[in-house]
């Protein structure tokens, strides 16, 4: 028995500071309390930006693709843009002086934003205490009345208005570095 206990800790999420991740309902709880709207919407897990067009219905609003990244050096970033936008990974390094990027692991992305695969999403930079992960919003998104991210897990939308977004990561201590991401898509 001690040694599956021991096991089911070990599988438990943990953040680089050894802390657990916010869950959704502390992050949904969080964004009442800084008087923000968000209305959430469940679905079946959404994994790519191809199933969230099939399934998510008629959600107003601007739809994200969230890209998590890491250079050589080990700098990281969370680059968020329109879900159509087809990004060049050479371009965006270029434009964010970054060097050459290339996708950050499954496991660096959890212990770093405390998230999975298909659930990436710029309100995970709540979990980033220390501040590692740079955070990108492609400026196309903030033309939008509405932006619809995932709140921490790939089954639930939650449609903010733009200037809130912005505002709840700022107070997560991300303000966002607010690119054309235009100017990086592939040719």
């Amino acid at each position: 028995m001690t040694v599956e206990a021991s096991d089911e800790a070990a599988s438990e999420p943990v953040l680089a500071d050894g802390s657990a991740p916010m869950t959704p309902e502390a992050l949904l709880q969080r964004l009442e309390a800084m008087g923000i709207a968000a209305r959430t919407v469940a679905h079946p897990p959404l994994h790519t930006v191809e199933e969230s067009k099939a399934l998510r219905g008629t959600l107003p609003g601007g739809h994200t693709k969230n890209l998590f990244l890491r250079n050589k050096k080990g700098q990281m970033w969370l680059v968020t843009s329109l879900e159509d936008r087809p990004l060049d990974l050479k371009k965006v390094g270029e434009l964010l002086g970054a060097g050459r990027l290339s996708f950050g692991s499954a496991e660096r992305l959890m212990r770093h934003l405390g998230v999975l695969p298909g659930a990436v999403t710029p309100l995970a930079v709540v979990n980033d205490a220390p501040g590692a992960v740079t955070l990108v919003l492609d400026a196309g998104l903030l033309e939008h009345d509405l932006i619809n991210v995932h709140p921490l897990t790939n089954t639930r939308t939650t449609a903010l208005v733009p200037g809130d977004l912005v505002r709840f990561l700022e107070a997560a201590g991300h303000p966002p570095q607010v690119v054309d991401l235009a100017r990086a898509e592939r040719a």
